[in-house]
């Protein structure tokens, strides 16, 4: 990590203890009252057998933003982390078959709640303010053993509640069609997570299932825009948010897609990348989660406008990212720079020279450490024989 990232951290991390010095009764006690966004979350540690429970601030009222990605547009790093870092996180251990009984039963009816609910936990134990960060999903407060809490009725979002009852609906369906109803893609990830969807259901940690919601999204996406037709030049979109820029090449070619991200370690370039083409990818991505989330993010795009396309991003992490806060700031940043107006360029190699300028690495470094130049001439090799 750089100097800069360092003091970024601890400057957020000294005002969230400045923050618990004020109002640490809220934060480390045997028991909270508040409005839960709503949110769950399950954990990874001791899989099978994992930490499970809701999410709550110590405050009522509409807290619908502390857990909401798709309307963090705009926001600050240190405003997101601090949306996150004032839930406490409830938990009992449970066994990820066990998607039945009292309590997951009532998390289930959380997690469909069309609006923030009223939860009144008492833990068995003073919780520990001890804040959680692990990269793939956004970091969150205190967390306290359950020994006792009580739900609030709430009101179900009807097409999520279909789809609950629905026992004979495979899981892959069941997201595509709650995507296609327009339910947001954070809210499909708690449903997947908290054991509501399928035919055999069980619970699944929140890293996991948001991995797994973006790749079924992106890979049914992917299906329908191999019947479009190619565009005819390339285009170069871009984006930068929360110290990641992300530059996107679309060019002439039958789907083929790859991510190369760039980061900085005590002042050191280092690269990821991964790649697939109509066939998609047969392995997990080295780059983990934010290539389903940036290939979710882009194949919309396609999909609304009918075309096809070669897909190359680049995507810096500046040192400026001192606390990863979650994939879903991949998609989002996606989503948001192909809203921008691109840059149109007829040629390919240009386009590689204008896609690597909005970002501080060079041209030559971001494509010897990916494959799309070699991936194209074996394309045009086999379809020339």
């Amino acid at each position: 990590m750089s100097s800069d990232s360092q003091e970024i951290r601890r400057s957020i991390l000294s005002k969230w203890h400045e923050t618990l010095s004020k109002h640490g009764n809220l934060f480390s006690s045997d028991s909270i009252s508040g409005t839960s966004p709503p949110s769950v979350f399950v954990g990874s540690y001791n899989y099978p057998k994992v930490f499970v429970g809701p999410m709550v601030p110590p405050v009522h009222g509409d807290t619908s933003l502390l857990d909401n990605p798709e309307k963090w547009k705009g926001k600050s790093l240190e405003e997101i982390i601090n949306f996150r870092l004032n839930l406490v996180r409830g938990i009992q251990k449970i066994s990820i078959e066990q998607t039945e009984g009292r309590y997951i039963e009532n998390l289930q009816e959380v997690t469909m709640s069309s609006k923030p609910t009223d939860l009144d936990l008492i833990f068995k134990k003073n919780t520990s303010s001890n804040i959680s960060i692990d990269g793939e999903s956004a970091p969150f407060g205190p967390v306290g053993e359950i020994k006792s809490a009580k739900f609030s009725a709430s009101t179900s979002t009807k097409p999520i509640e279909k789809i609950f009852y629905d026992k004979d609906m495979k899981a892959q369906d069941a997201v595509l069609k709650l995507y296609n109803s327009g339910i947001e893609i954070s809210k499909i990830q708690k449903c997947f997570s908290i054991g509501m969807l399928g035919m055999k259901r069980k619970l699944v940690p929140t890293k996991w299932s948001i991995t797994a919601t973006d790749d079924i999204i992106s890979k049914s996406i992917v299906d329908e825009i191999l019947e479009n037709n190619l565009i005819d030049t390339c285009k170069v979109f871009s984006y930068e948010h929360l110290g990641n820029i992300f530059s996107i090449i679309l060019f002439p070619h039958r789907w083929v897609f790859e991510m190369i991200e760039g980061w900085y370690s005590n002042g050191i370039l280092g690269f990821g990348s991964d790649y697939e083409d109509a066939r998609g990818i047969d392995h997990p991505p080295r780059i983990a989660g934010a290539y389903f989330a940036a290939k979710l993010g882009v194949s919309e795009y396609l999909l609304k406008n009918k075309i096809q396309a070669g897909v190359l991003i680049f995507r810096e992490i500046r040192p400026e990212y001192a606390i990863p806060v979650g994939v879903w700031q991949v998609r989002e940043g996606i989503r948001e720079a192909m809203k921008q107006k691109p840059q149109i360029i007829s040629d390919y190699n240009q386009a590689l020279d204008v896609a690597s300028a909005k970002t501080s690495v060079s041209r030559k470094e971001w494509i010897s450490n990916g494959d799309m130049t070699n991936i194209i001439r074996q394309k045009t090799l086999s379809d020339f024989i």
